[in-house]
């Protein structure tokens, strides 16, 4: 993963292997629908009791996503948390999009109302 800064971080639990290659397959799969926008993200799996938490925070192009998900296993965690990010990047590019394609009305309406040079 050339160009990404991923940190882990464990709270009261170890991380093994296997979580931190889920972890980076997912951001890697993230990275590729974001053109490598982001430049780092943080990964933070806990555990508390009988549930496992894994929050995964990425900075992307000056914004930060964040997706948390708890389950009784950590792999599931893990995988929520990657869907819930890749939720978000999608529907951050959806909002982008809709803004370029369609623009504000006071915009629209001074783009079709023709100026009054008569005055």
């Amino acid at each position: 993963m050339n160009g990404m800064n991923i940190e882990y971080t464990g709270r009261h639990t170890t991380i093994t292997n296997k979580q931190k290659a889920q972890a980076e397959a997912g951001l890697e799969q993230i990275g590729n629908m974001m053109d490598r926008a982001f430049c780092s993200a943080h990964v933070i799996l806990s555990e508390d009791k009988y549930r496992k938490i894994a929050e995964i925070a990425v900075l992307c192009s000056g914004q930060t996503l964040v997706a948390t998900c708890q389950s009784t296993d950590m792999e599931t965690a893990i995988h929520g948390a990657l869907t819930k990010l890749e939720q978000q990047w999608v529907r951050h590019n959806q909002k982008l999009t809709a803004r370029m394609r369609h623009p504000a009305e006071s915009i629209k309406t001074a783009l079709v109302e023709p100026l009054d040079l008569s005055a």
